[in-house]
């Protein structure tokens, strides 16, 4: 059946040094924001409060360099596959299912490690409920099949992936924001664990659009932040900020927080109210425009600039690291190498990751190292190679021409200065390395 994973890409457990010396793997717990800004952020100099996160950076450590994709269903699709998402065909945000049905997912991967599974808030990867997250892994699945849902009702936008509120895949009805609905169910799947390690993955539908807080939320935001769009648009950051707390104190409680690999990080930059396409059903969302904050980093939601791609990221667990800051250069890909390392995982086939192993650097066993790394915008509409500190970035204008842009990272980090017309020979090295890294796109897009 094709919804039974094959016994080829059924996935061997090793015992690997990084596990703890009385051979016990590490709880997993990997929060993804929605379209959260660079700066929307309080440990990036945002304006609204974020005291569990700024907890999670002064205990844990900051990747300063972490890239992800423009928008959601690729960097979904990155995630826990280990693969670009143009390897699958996937550049925007997308209802049909992303995956080949034998995909060696990251939660297959753990499962077959001893992991239990479960996913909590926005799939995004197959809005039909046979496409969802329980063919692809996960042993538990609540939340939005589709994308970022109206917070009160639920729904998809319009059309016939509006109604996606589902329960295992079952399509369901329940009252409350949807930020208290996805944390309340990661705090009791953590409250009913038994021993077997875990994984969970509870990716938010904060802060994307609409935003409609409740009032005691709206009521806790700083009075110097003033407008209805403004004040709403920071309680979505406070009250995602306190889900997170919410969830690090079920890990406590349960007596986990110690051995539990947490990571957090946003699907893409900052976005406009304009690049939403928002079509909902119910008018949830303040009028007037609404901007993720992204400064000083160029760009935002969709592009391939370092606004669109660069994304506040955190890495905690107690046991293993000490505070800090990683200052080496990493993407949304490299998690599933990372992770299953950890777990002590191994494909039985070869799952072709275009990501690494990050934990040697991490953990500093192993120098930073330079290394080159690939995006694909929505819909091919532009393409971007980082190779160390250069980064080339190559946008189409129309069906035969296109345009070059080149940064020099290290001395220009918001990419204020196109230097392709000077350097047409670092062009040239660059543009052919993009060339080689695109070679593999589509090379796995899903069938029927």
């Amino acid at each position: 059946m094709k919804h039974t994973l094959p016994l080829l890409i059924t996935l061997l457990a090793s015992s690997l040094a990084v596990l703890h010396a009385d051979g016990t793997k590490p709880d997993i717990v990997f929060i993804i924001a929605d379209d959260l800004g660079w700066a929307d952020v309080a440990f990036h100099g945002g304006n609204a409060p974020t005291p569990n996160l700024d907890r999670l950076k002064r205990e844990g450590v900051e990747l300063t360099q972490h890239y992800v994709a423009p928008v959601c269903s690729p960097t979904r699709t990155g995630l826990i596959t280990g693969r670009c998402w143009s390897r699958f065909g996937v550049t925007t945000p997308q209802n049909n299912r992303a995956l080949p049905w034998d995909t060696v997912t990251l939660p297959r991967a753990l499962k077959a490690a001893g992991y239990e599974t479960c996913l909590t808030g926005k799939w995004h990867l197959g809005s039909r409920p046979e496409e969802g997250p329980n063919h692809f892994g996960f042993d538990h699945s609540y939340g939005s099949l589709a994308g970022g849902v109206s917070p009160w009702n639920h729904r998809y936008k319009e059309g016939p992936f509006s109604v996606t509120w589902h329960r295992d895949e079952k399509l369901i009805e329940e009252e409350g924001h949807v930020t208290d609905l996805i944390a309340a169910e990661a705090t009791k799947w953590i409250e009913s664990r038994g021993d077997a390690p875990f994984f969970l993955y509870a990716p938010f539908t904060a802060v994307h659009l609409p935003v409609k807080e409740p009032a005691e939320w709206v009521a806790r935001v700083p009075t110097g932040i003033t407008g209805d769009v403004a004040r709403h648009y920071a309680a979505s950051v406070m009250h995602l900020d306190d889900a997170i707390g919410r969830i690090i104190t079920a890990l406590e409680k349960k007596g986990r927080r110690e051995n539990t690999l947490l990571v957090f990080t946003s699907d893409n930059g900052g976005s406009t109210s304009e690049n939403n396409d928002l079509h909902y059903p119910d008018d949830q969302c303040p009028n007037g425009k609404l901007t993720g904050n992204n400064l000083p980093l160029r760009g935002q939601k969709g592009t391939v600039y370092e606004g669109g791609t660069r994304v506040p990221t955190l890495l905690s667990w107690p046991a293993k690291l000490k505070p800090g800051t990683y200052s080496g250069v990493d993407q949304i890909i490299d998690w599933m190498p990372t992770l299953c390392a950890l777990a002590g995982a191994t494909p039985a086939k070869d799952a072709k990751w275009d990501g690494i192993n990050l934990w040697p650097q991490l953990n500093g066993t192993e120098p930073v190292k330079p290394r080159a790394i690939y995006t694909v915008g929505p819909s091919f509409n532009a393409r971007a190679v980082r190779d160390g500190d250069w980064k080339l970035i190559v946008t189409a204008k129309g069906a035969k021409s296109e345009a070059t842009e080149l940064y020099d990272l290290a001395t220009d980090p918001n990419e204020t200065t196109d230097l392709a017309a000077k350097l047409p020979n670092k062009v040239a090295t660059l543009r052919a390395r993009m060339d080689e890294l695109s070679k593999t796109d589509r090379d796995a897009v899903a069938k029927d």
